[in-house]
C-alpha cells in the first residue's frame, strides 16, 4: 500500500508501507521519481531521471509541506 499524501505541480507525494523508520517521502512524476529524508534535515536520498532543477523544485515543495508530511507519517505509521 502506498498512500498519497498530496499532489502538487504534477508530482505525487506518497509513502510506501513497511519501510524503514526514518521519516521520508517518495515523489513521482512523469519524468522520474525520488526519495527525500525529512530528518534530521530535508535531503535527497535517491532519484531516477529527474533534473537538478526538478529536484530543487520538489525539495522546495517538501519544505513548504514538511509539517503536513510529518503529521501524515505519524498518523499512517504511528509514533515510532
Amino acid at each position: 500500500m502506498s498512500p498519497s499524501i498530496f499532489r502538487e505541480k504534477g508530482y505525487r507525494f506518497y509513502f510506501l508501507s513497511n519501510e524503514e523508520e526514518r521519516i521520508h517521502i517518495h515523489v513521482m512524476s512523469e519524468s522520474g521519481e525520488a526519495k527525500f529524508w525529512l530528518e534530521p534535515i530535508i535531503s535527497l536520498a535517491v532519484h531516477h531521471q529527474l533534473t537538478p532543477k526538478k529536484l530543487g523544485e520538489i525539495q522546495g515543495i517538501i519544505e513548504e509541506h514538511k509539517d503536513e508530511i510529518v503529521q501524515a507519517w505519524r498518523k499512517h505509521f504511528g509514533k515510532r
